[in-house]
């Protein structure tokens, strides 16, 4: 999948943050993460001067350079960014950088500058009154990223396109949406993007608009549409919501949810939804799938697809693994002494034995290593409890 094409892990309505800027004297440093496209409205003053939708910094008179630090909505790894400089055309800056860091949400409260920063994007050449994109290649987990301009100038939105990476502290022995981006769902594919991204259904939070939902073009023949859910985490769903929030005269007529795995298993069979409602369907029996198929007949726009369940063993096992792998080694063993209680030694060295190919490897070490924290109730329920296996 293109990279431009993965959510936004930095956009305020995916719940991020600008936490610092070291100077916004003529545009707030919270413009940069706005889900719009940049405005401008010529002659419209403040007490600042003109009026822009960006961060703009005041001109330096010395060396240095100005920077702001985002917390992103959705924790994951980067695949690019887009420093977008629209209607910024004399004061825009002449580079920019970009840096990720780990600060770590469930644990003590942290100075994001002094964080452990590692360069996403090197400092690079940008111009005015355009969208500037970058591919970004690192592969390890990312909460806060920073935002460099040299020296000085405007920059209208920041955006970090990636793919989110759930926290399995949160799934651990508990029930959750497991096609929520927030946990590390993501779309497969789909029949048709013309209106609004699929992506969108994975959203947390209630759509507010249609256009934060997915809709089709309206069809003119036999056929209908349709949207594949990778699921987070294998798992066993229990009950569904297809939600047609803001959607009055566009909703579909029915819709379809199949799951996905080594077999096809119908979920919700074809069923009326009503339009502009929250649509809930308790499923009969909890129903195993690693993804869903949702169908919509003949087109329209669904606001939210949720799909509530506990992950499987085996997909508990592989939501620890994914995050796990991707953590910088200071963070690994942070995660584990103080979510779970683990021998520092124990953690160190499961930490610097990655990467581990497979969950079964991992669990093979972990009950290896001295210390035995393997045993535990904290890392059962955290990585699942699967047996190890020769490797």
């Amino acid at each position: 999948m293109p990279w431009r094409d993965l959510p936004d892990l930095a956009v305020r309505s995916r719940g991020g943050s600008v936490v610092l800027a070291n100077d916004e004297t003529f545009g707030e440093k919270e413009n940069l993460i706005k889900p719009t496209k940049p405005a401008f409205q010529p002659f419209t003053f403040g007490n600042r001067g003109q009026v822009v939708d960006g961060w703009e910094t005041r001109r330096r008179r010395d060396d240095g350079h100005d920077w702001a630090i985002v917390r992103l909505g959705l924790p994951g790894i980067v695949r690019g960014v887009v420093v977008d400089t629209s209607w910024f055309t004399g004061n825009y800056p002449r580079e920019c950088s970009v840096e990720g860091a780990w600060v770590d949400p469930l644990g003590p409260a942290a100075d994001p500058e002094a964080a452990a920063w590692a360069e996403l994007m090197p400092p690079a050449p940008v111009g005015g009154d355009r969208e500037n994109a970058f591919e970004v290649r690192h592969g390890r987990l990312v909460s806060h990223v920073r935002l460099r301009q040299f020296p000085d100038g405007g920059v209208a939105r920041l955006r970090i396109h990636g793919e989110p990476v759930g926290d399995p502290r949160w799934a651990a022995g508990r029930t959750l949406d497991l096609a929520s981006a927030e946990h590390g769902a993501w779309i497969g594919d789909c029949s048709n993007r013309f209106y609004s991204a699929p992506e969108n259904l994975l959203a947390a939070g209630p759509a507010r608009v249609m256009g934060e939902g997915w809709e089709t073009s309206r069809r003119r023949d036999t056929g209908h549409d349709w949207v594949a859910i990778q699921l987070a985490a294998p798992g066993l769903i229990s009950h569904l919501e297809i939600d047609t929030s803001c959607f009055v005269g566009n909703a579909p007529g029915e819709v379809s949810v199949h799951g996905l795995g080594p077999d096809r298993v119908t979920l919700l069979p074809r069923t009326p939804v009503r339009p502009d409602a929250l649509n809930r369907f308790v499923l009969p029996e909890p129903v195993e799938a690693s993804g869903l198929r949702v169908d919509i007949y003949p087109d329209g726009g669904l606001a939210r697809v949720r799909a509530y369940g506990q992950p499987t063993p085996a997909g508990r096992a592989g939501l620890f693994l994914r995050w796990f792998e991707r953590l910088d080694a200071a963070a690994a063993v942070a995660a584990l002494t103080g979510w779970g209680g683990a021998d520092a030694r124990w953690a160190a060295a499961l930490a610097a034995g990655r990467p581990y190919p497979n969950p079964a490897a991992l669990h093979d070490a972990a009950h290896r290593l001295p210390g035995r924290a393997a045993d535990s109730d904290a890392w059962t329920a955290l990585a699942g409890p699967i047996p190890p296996s020769p490797i």
